[in-house]
Formats: structure tokens, C-alpha cells, sequence
């Protein structure tokens, strides 16, 4: 897939765990597992405003397209 997420390494950044963020953001641990491991076919934005209110990102900190 071209786009890669980059969410695991801002997490790493801001040093907080899936199950912190997953309760703070309000998804399940499965679901968050999902998206950071870039398994997810979309996301909602709803759910990428949430995790980048609570990592203080912007979006494109998270998602990257990349050539294939």
C-alpha cells in the first residue's frame, strides 16, 4: 500500500502506550492496533483528529503516501 503509518513512532515520540492512547482517543486497543500496525483500510476523521489532539501532530505525522 502506498500510504504508510507512522503512528508508532509518534507514539514512541511522546512516549505513551496503544492502551493509554486507545482510552484517551476513545477506540478499542484492537482497533488502534489495527491503524498503527497499517492493517486499516480508511480511517475516520474523527479518529485521526482525536490521536493527533492527543499526540499534538498534525496529520501528515502520522500518514505518508510513498511511491510504490
Amino acid at each position: 500500500m502506498a500510504i504508510i503509518v507512522n503512528l508508532d513512532v509518534m507514539m514512541a515520540k511522546r512516549k505513551i502506550s496503544l492502551n493509554e492512547l486507545a482510552e484517551k482517543v476513545g477506540i478499542t486497543n484492537a482497533n488502534l492496533s489495527i491503524l498503527k500496525t497499517g492493517k486499516a483500510k480508511a480511517v475516520r476523521f474523527s479518529t485521526l483528529e482525536a490521536i493527533c489532539r492527543e499526540l499534538k501532530c498534525q496529520p501528515g505525522d502520522i500518514l505518508e503516501f510513498r511511491e510504490e
